[in-house]
């Protein structure tokens, strides 16, 4: 498989939005926004923030699921809240998709941003790429960009905390 970077761009900010504590302050929110250089990435309100977090939970939804009907009817249920009219836009040198929304806010940009790259990355890549973590107590949403598909830890970090901990588990049942 081989990522396009336009095509994952909005898989991977609904996974930073998913990841976010459903109270989290508007600075973290904002950080994580232009973490994925998302234009305008201000919150003009707390009303916008709350709304914003109520769809990160929506999309946190979608990760970690196998690829059926309730994945796809979750993500065809943002679509359809979201829908824009896409255009083709090339301002960094490259052809890629933007998702016009008239008169739309940030929180209508970013349901477009991130429901499309969802559906994008099923449609191309896999439903299996939508992960989550399975380290115990970690159940952190990714998007997996490797090139086996088969990542199962949200880092490095976590692969090696679960290996130890398998490694304890046989060590201490001998």
């Amino acid at each position: 498989m081989h990522f396009n970077h336009y095509s994952v761009h909005g898989a991977h900010l609904a996974a930073d939005l998913a990841n976010l504590e459903r109270n989290a302050p508007a600075n973290l929110v904002r950080a994580a926004l232009r973490r994925h250089k998302v234009a305008n990435a201000e919150l003009d309100s707390e009303a916008a923030r709350a709304d914003l977090l109520r769809w990160a939970d929506r999309l946190d939804a979608c990760f970690g699921l196998p690829a059926d009907d309730r994945l796809f009817d979750l993500v065809n249920d943002l679509l359809e809240e979201s829908a824009g009219s896409p255009y083709i836009s090339a301002h960094d040198g490259r052809p890629h998709l933007h998702y016009r929304m008239p008169d739309a806010g940030i929180v209508a940009r970013i349901r477009a941003i991130t429901s499309s790259g969802l559906a994008q990355v099923i449609c191309g890549d896999g439903a299996d790429r939508l992960g989550r973590c399975e380290r115990a107590g970690c159940e952190v949403a990714f998007v997996d960009v490797s090139r086996n598909g088969r990542r199962s830890y949200c880092s490095v970090r976590c692969a090696n905390t679960a290996a130890v901990a398998r490694h304890r588990a046989r060590a201490a049942a001998r």
